[in-house]
């Protein structure tokens, strides 16, 4: 008898060419996964993969078996989707992936709300700083921030984050406070780059909507805003940090307002999918969901 799983095993170690990698994608062990291509190998009798210390190659076999099994796995899914979808309730499996700071400070409050709703769906959450691949990597619905580059992903508009500019107490009084765009160009800034690693350029709008611009290359960057976020709570400098973080430590104190008569440009969110798979139940359930709590709560989309 052959397991279903032993078989998702086997195809992501395929497609990565990588115990560790699909066990990572897969979220078990790696000695998990090399029991399920074992188990695999000893049912079908063949050898799948040519293993070395240094990189792992499939076989003439495996790359046969490998092709035929990516189409019945692709079947299946879709099956198990239809008889979800003949259940009066949405179950079944759901992959998400978001940034750390979004997934933390929104989705950790969202997602168990979701679960109490529909505890007949298992939710599993990645958050990661990089781009996934949703289709390679097999999630089902991810989080992007700002303009959406990838044309093969249908996209839902949840809304926008506002920011503000801040900084902690110990910085300004430290370095001061800039009463200026071009003061705050002599100041510590934090910011994340762009993906080719160069620096964003700044925009700042006042109340007239007259627009200015600021390319300076920050002192300190990352490719997270949580820690942006983080860094400028401890004194690290000038940032513009997402409102739903910054107001709270604005309240408690921890954080100022810098150039409050300067507006920073939100950033627009969106729940994506893969376009060529058709949603499940449980992905229209969680989409329906999260469109909904995106309306209804100004406390972290703003527009």
């Amino acid at each position: 008898m052959i397991d279903l799983d032993d078989v998702r095993a086997f195809q992501k170690v395929g497609e990565l060419l990588s115990f560790s990698e699909a066990a990572r994608v897969l979220g078990i062990r790696k000695s998990a996964v090399s029991r399920s291509v074992q188990r695999l190998e000893t049912a079908l009798r063949l050898r799948l993969f040519e293993r070395t210390t240094r990189e792992v190659v499939l076989t003439d076999a495996g790359r046969t078996i490998l092709n035929h099994m990516s189409e019945v796995l692709v079947r299946l899914d879709a099956l198990l989707d239809v008889a979800a979808g003949l259940s009066s309730h949405p179950q079944g499996k759901l992959k998400l992936t978001a940034g750390i700071g979004f997934g933390t400070e929104v989705l950790t409050e969202l997602i168990p709300e979701f679960a109490l709703a529909y505890p007949d769906i298992a939710v599993s959450l990645d958050l990661t700083s990089r781009t996934v691949d949703l289709v390679g990597e097999q999630y089902d619905i991810a989080f992007r921030m700002g303009p959406l580059a990838d044309s093969n992903l249908v996209a839902t508009r949840l809304g926008a984050i506002g920011c503000t500019l801040c900084a902690a107490p110990s910085y300004l009084q430290r370095k001061g406070e800039p009463r200026s765009i071009a003061e705050l160009a002599t100041h510590d800034l934090l910011a994340i780059p762009r993906p080719d690693g160069l620096p964003r350029r700044w925009s700042f709008r006042d109340q007239n909507g007259n627009t200015h611009y600021l390319d300076n290359s920050p002192q300190l960057s990352a490719n997270d805003p949580h820690a942006i976020s983080r860094m400028v709570l401890n004194g690290a400098g000038i940032a513009a940090i997402a409102n739903y973080s910054a107001k709270p430590e604005i309240e408690r104190g921890d954080l100022v307002q810098v150039l409050p008569e300067w507006t920073v440009p939100a950033v627009d969110v969106s729940l994506v999918t893969p376009s060529g798979r058709e949603r499940s139940p449980a992905m229209r359930a969680f989409v329906e969901f999260i469109r909904d709590r995106a309306v209804a709560n100004r406390r972290w989309f703003d527009a």
